[in-house]
């Protein structure tokens, strides 16, 4: 018996995913809608297999942190992402904290359920486009400026992109003001730019999850 735990703060997607999986035989599936009840419920039931959001309310890529976290405690139990996010740099990053499998959530049932079968088995998976445009991107070394970010400055910069102020980040993220400005200023350097502005405008062109628009004075 498979038991898997799914991490994901959409109820929709969560009834979706749950039904697609019983309906594969699959009987013993837990839900979490935070990170923070996942991490919880996956250290009382141990899991076989975690399926993962990138998107939490915690920040735009808070599961690149849980599964980063998780990897300190257990090095094995397969996790598969299930989220919106296509960019190839966030693929790669995923993978390189601990994702065993990476899926859309506007693919296929039978692919879902294909990368599911894969990942159960701690096998690798990847959707062959996806795989594809990583593996283009690494060969290529991609100018993308946010390749060699830390997740943390990556939660930051996404959060920047959607207008939020420092503190309201710093809230999201449970640090200091002052860490959220130094680490403005960190990426400000890494970047090349001055102002928060600049930052901004390169967080919205290069963060996927930025639902944000350069204000009115901008255009």
């Amino acid at each position: 018996m498979t038991r898997v735990l799914i991490i994901d703060d959409h109820p929709i997607v969560l009834q979706g995913c749950r039904q697609l999986l019983e309906d594969s035989g699959v009987s013993e599936i837990t839900q979490a809608q935070s990170l923070a009840d996942g991490f919880r419920l996956y250290r009382n039931q141990k899991p076989d297999v975690l399926i993962v959001d990138l998107a939490m309310r915690t920040g735009a890529l808070g599961g690149l942190s849980f599964i980063r976290r998780l990897r300190l405690h257990d090095t094995t139990t397969p996790i598969l992402v299930f989220t919106m996010h296509s960019d190839p740099v966030i693929v790669s990053r995923a993978l390189e904290v601990g994702a065993t499998g990476y899926v859309l959530k506007d693919t296929s049932s039978e692919e879902v359920l294909k990368a599911f079968q894969k990942v159960r088995e701690n096998k690798p998976y990847i959707s062959h486009d996806l795989a594809s445009e990583v593996a283009f991107m690494e060969a290529r070394g991609t100018s993308n400026p946010l390749k060699k970010m830390t997740v943390r400055e990556l939660q930051t910069l996404a959060l920047v992109a959607e207008g939020k102020p420092y503190g309201v980040i710093a809230e999201q993220l449970h640090v200091s003001y002052k860490t959220v400005a130094n680490t403005c200023t960190q990426l400000k350097a890494k970047l090349g730019v001055r102002t928060l502005a600049e930052l901004m405008r390169i967080a919205i062109q290069h963060m996927p999850s930025s639902s944000a628009k350069p204000p009115k004075a901008w255009s």
